[in-house]
């Protein structure tokens, strides 16, 4: 599983020869790519409707769309996709095949108007634990899992249920505050998710949501956890159960 960073939450990952970008917004201040010089992914997933989670959505409208029935259905009517996971998308709790890889979605703690406007509601914002097996009662060593947190606060089903059942081996957590977790409580994200790596995201895109990344890692350290905090520079690839 290759995963990379175009700053914000914007995540490009690669399951065997699946390929699937995750809340492609790239007028941020950590990319230096356009839509334009992303290679077109067989999937797009939105956690939610916030600009700067589908503010280039559109570019990539040839994709198949994973995201809640509600925002699939404007995303369908004001972006020009025409295929959805199920052909109307799925929604919390479900997992569903996509190519390569399998996809769950969990919700989010947060909100979810289209572009932060009143007009629209478009359902429960999400996350996203993509691996390359299906999830089953019964543990699977060799199963690799990433999970892209979305826009959250800290919640209880991260220790309770995402880490225990979904086993993710990465995390990708916002840290930025005011609008979502900052460093301290998505340290204890990590912490109770007991993943091998943690990535930050979320943060430096506007000033409300500055942030040292630093300071993450030492809040993760000081919960405990054996998890490796790692930084990316954005556009910057790794590759999961192959180190950084």
């Amino acid at each position: 599983m290759e995963l990379t960073w175009h700053g914000h939450s914007t995540w490009y990952v690669t399951v065997g020869d699946t390929d699937l970008l995750i809340d492609p917004f790239f007028d941020n201040p950590k990319t230096s790519l356009d839509p334009s010089d992303v290679d077109e992914p067989d999937y797009v997933l939105l956690t939610h409707g916030h600009a700067d989670h589908i503010g280039h959505a559109g570019e990539f409208s040839d994709a198949t769309l994973v995201a809640v029935p509600e925002l699939v259905s404007y995303a369908k009517e004001e972006m020009g996709f025409e295929d959805a996971v199920g052909g109307m998308g799925m929604n919390i709790g479900g997992t569903v095949e996509c190519g390569d890889a399998y996809v769950t979605m969990h919700r989010a703690d947060h909100t979810n108007g289209v572009n932060t406007g009143y007009e629209y509601d478009v359902g429960m914002p999400g996350g996203f634990v993509i691996s390359d097996t299906k999830p089953t009662q019964m543990s699977d060593e060799e199963s690799t899992a990433f999970y892209h947190a979305g826009d959250t606060g800290l919640m209880t089903e991260m220790r309770d249920v995402i880490g225990p059942y979904l086993e993710p081996d990465a995390v990708a957590v916002p840290i930025g505050d005011h609008f979502t977790m900052g460093p301290w409580q998505a340290a204890i994200a990590v912490d109770w998710l007991d993943v091998d790596y943690a990535y930050p995201m979320h943060y430096d895109t506007f000033p409300p949501i500055e942030q040292d990344p630093e300071a993450f890692r030492r809040e993760v350290e000081a919960t405990g956890s054996d998890a490796e905090v790692v930084v990316p520079e954005a556009d910057e690839s790794f590759t999961l159960k192959e180190g950084y």
